[in-house]
């Protein structure tokens, strides 16, 4: 699984991304993120559950404070990135996590952005800039992202039941850029057009004696030499979200259509159709517990590229999957094809001081055909997770998630933010 961050970060960030303020979370002052919180910090009276050694951090004499006392003022957290896995071997980098408000009016909801940057003992990098952006009264949105990938993945084929002694380890580079740009109908509802433009070139089979090469050998030598998709097509966006980093209650439905072809420069003309749909709503009377829900679809028409393909275990999705981690627990990728769906669950429970606990679930299939879906041939993926939050006042979370899923595979995830 991606971003395997070491604990020790919670360590380095903890003392000066703790409370920019006294107030803890409430049901009152956490709608939309548009209740200004005090802004004064926290007196000598300790934090009641904090650490000793973090009282002092908190107090109105420290000096160094990555969370201003302006709630209407940006932050920005860097959060340093180490790690190791089999196909990259140690990685280093770091993230910045900007978060902003246009304007001084509390009702338009915070945009934020996420600058990622890593580079690993295999010569293997990844570089992602995304972005979800209200502008002043909401009147347009904007979101997408920038990115490049030199990575090495385990591929197995196309289908709902490849077998995992089919692994072929393969290495590509990867340009994608993506940009919706949409306004406001009316609130929260906003309709407009989407771009998606991905650059893959040459792809080679590694280690070719430690794995198996027909998944690799069975792609076209058109795909395993590069090659260029573009296309544009109307999108409609919902979003009733009262805080789009970490929700309480609301709806959001994500919904477009993008038409690939050569008039914009694709190598494969395609028809991509995707409806991205969640709701959260509180239990039992307080935001202590949340159910999330989400069902993701994604179908496709003509001739699609294997990378292309709805991907089951996405975690570098980016804005394609508006940032949602699907199916954690099974490997990225690990099963896909033209079409694509999932559902899924989690309960996320406020624990103590800023630590939160998860439980998910999930389930989903893929297939050439809307047709062939089986009951009995759906995929499962689940597991527990740990949240802890960096910025209370703007809800950002580093979140730790262990999942197990169908395909042989689990795995570790640390990242920043949920998984939607």
């Amino acid at each position: 699984m991606r971003f395997l961050y070491p604990l020790l970060a919670l360590g380095a960030l903890a003392a000066p991304a703790a409370l920019a303020q006294s107030a803890p979370d409430s049901a009152a002052a956490l709608v939309a993120s548009a209740a200004p919180l005090p802004t004064t910090v926290a007196t000598e009276t300790p934090t009641e559950g904090a650490p000793v050694g973090l009282n002092r951090a908190l107090t109105s004499k420290s000096s160094f404070k990555l969370i201003p006392d302006d709630p209407d003022k940006p932050i920005f957290l860097p959060v340093p990135i180490a790690f190791y896995q089999q196909e990259t071997g140690f990685a280093v980098g770091a993230a910045i996590l900007p978060v902003w408000r246009f304007g001084q009016d509390t009702t338009v909801r915070k945009s934020n952005a996420r600058l990622i940057a890593w580079f690993s003992q295999e010569k293997q990098t990844t570089i992602q800039l995304t972005h979800t952006i209200f502008t002043k009264g909401e009147k347009f949105f904007f979101q997408g992202e920038l990115s490049y990938y030199d990575l090495a993945f385990n591929y197995y084929g196309i289908g709902n039941d490849t077998r995992k002694s089919n692994e072929a380890h393969i290495q590509y580079p990867l340009w994608v850029f993506d940009e919706k740009v949409l306004t406001k109908v009316v609130p929260n509802l906003f309709v407009g057009v989407r771009y998606r433009l991905t650059n893959l070139g040459n792809v080679k089979l590694d280690d070719e004696d430690q794995g198996n090469p027909a998944p690799y050998n069975l792609l076209s030598s058109k795909e395993r030499n590069g090659y260029l998709t573009s296309g544009v097509g109307p999108a409609l966006l919902y979003d009733g979200r009262d805080n789009v980093l970490a929700t309480y209650r609301g709806n959001f439905v994500d919904a477009h259509i993008l038409f690939n072809g050569g008039a914009l420069g694709s190598d494969y003309k395609f028809t991509r159709y995707m409806v991205d749909a969640r709701h959260f709503n509180p239990l039992f009377g307080s935001n202590n517990t949340i159910l999330a829900l989400q069902f993701l679809g994604q179908y496709h028409t003509g001739s699609v590229p294997f990378r292309e393909l709805g991907g089951m275990g996405a975690t570098l999705g980016g804005s394609l999957y508006n940032n949602a981690y699907l199916m954690r627990g099974i490997y990225e990728a690990r099963f896909r094809d033209r079409q694509f769906s999932t559902f899924q669950g989690e309960i996320r429970q406020k624990l103590f001081w800023r630590f939160d606990g998860v439980v998910f679930g999930a389930v989903g299939q893929v297939a050439p055909r809307l047709g062939d879906y089986k009951l009995d041939e759906m995929k499962y993926a689940g597991g527990v997770g740990a949240r802890f939050r960096l910025n209370r006042r703007d809800r950002v979370n580093v979140r730790l998630d262990y999942g197990v899923g169908s395909g042989g595979n689990s795995g570790i995830i640390f990242a920043v933010g949920e998984a939607f």
